[in-house]
């Protein structure tokens, strides 16, 4: 029988194979330091109109709530940075959301993995997340030795960045634990909380969310305050001012995932082009992308937001 060691390293080739930049295993466990975090965060509502963010709170901290006899938590990274990047003079789109949806793309990767692990160990109890349950992602790929959380609190990887997806898989199988990544490489660095034009990223690593402009353009669906007026610098969906400012991210390196390629008019469309967009054009350009979350009605409110 494999050893516990033996297993990680297997899984982590198979994980790398896959398309996965990074992999790390942690033990699954109460995440004590969370709790105060985000019993706070709540608390100051800075989660603002995302309601669901109050659900789970027990689940959100303990991965033994998601599944039964969790003893381990694989985290995975997997790169989205594009080769190209929209034209200059046009309403943005985060760089996520360029391809198709990634929710998609990783989960059928984690299910391939999931065959991979019971093939090499036996029958395992387990569930795939990619960003669409009560699990705190980041707090875990720290565990996981994966990297540090930044001042705009997204992973940082010293050698890629943050452009990059997190998944996990939690399963009731033990396996031989990572280190986690405890050295903090901000510095005295404020290059994203100079440049969030709402102000969102606070001066003690917490993020006010309800000020961030990804949640304007996609979470709200009420009318954009009008006090944020000439703040979004042309953002429609999402952001990406903190990220492209971070340094971290002059080692981001293009992806090589066919299905994260844009569909051409994303790339070439002017604000013009944007504020004419019919919704059929929406959704052909858009008919597999993550951008339906904010359907037609929600980007047009986002483009009138803009133009006004």
């Amino acid at each position: 029988m494999k050893n516990l060691q033996t297993y990680a390293v297997l899984i982590k080739q198979e994980a790398k194979r896959l398309g996965f930049e990074s992999c790390g295993i942690a033990k699954a466990d109460f995440l004590e330091e969370e709790a105060y975090n985000l019993e706070n965060w709540l608390k100051n509502g800075f989660h603002g109109k995302m309601k669901y963010m109050e659900n789970y709170f027990d689940k959100r901290l303990d991965p033994r709530l998601l599944v039964d006899d969790a003893k381990s938590v694989i985290s995975l990274s997997y790169n989205y940075f594009p080769k190209e990047l929209q034209n200059n003079d046009t309403y943005k789109i985060a760089k996520y959301a360029y391809g198709e949806d990634y929710h998609h793309i990783i989960k059928a990767k984690l299910k391939e993995l999931t065959f991979f692990i019971e093939n090499l160990i036996g029958q395992v109890n387990g569930r795939a997340f990619v960003d669409s349950a009560p699990v705190l992602e980041r707090a875990w790929a720290e565990k996981g030795g994966l990297g540090w959380r930044g001042k705009n609190s997204l992973l940082l990887q010293k050698n890629k960045g943050s452009f990059f997806f997190l998944a996990e898989l939690i399963f009731d199988a033990e396996l031989a634990y990572d280190n986690p990544f405890i050295t903090n490489h901000c510095g005295t660095c404020t290059k994203c909380l100079d440049a969030c034009p709402t102000q969102a990223i606070l001066p003690n690593n917490t993020i006010d969310g309800s000020k961030c402009i990804s949640y304007f353009t996609i979470e709200l669906k009420d009318e954009i305050p009008t006090s944020m007026k000439g703040k979004f610098e042309d953002w429609m969906f999402g952001c990406d001012i903190c990220q492209d400012v971070c340094p971290w991210n002059r080692f981001s390196t293009p992806h090589s995932e066919e299905k994260f390629i844009p569909h051409t008019n994303v790339l070439q469309m002017n604000k013009r082009d944007w504020q004419e967009i019919s919704e059929e054009v929406f959704q052909d350009i858009f008919k597999k992308s993550a951008v339906k979350r904010t359907k037609y009605a929600g980007l047009v409110r986002n483009l009138l937001f803009l133009k006004k």
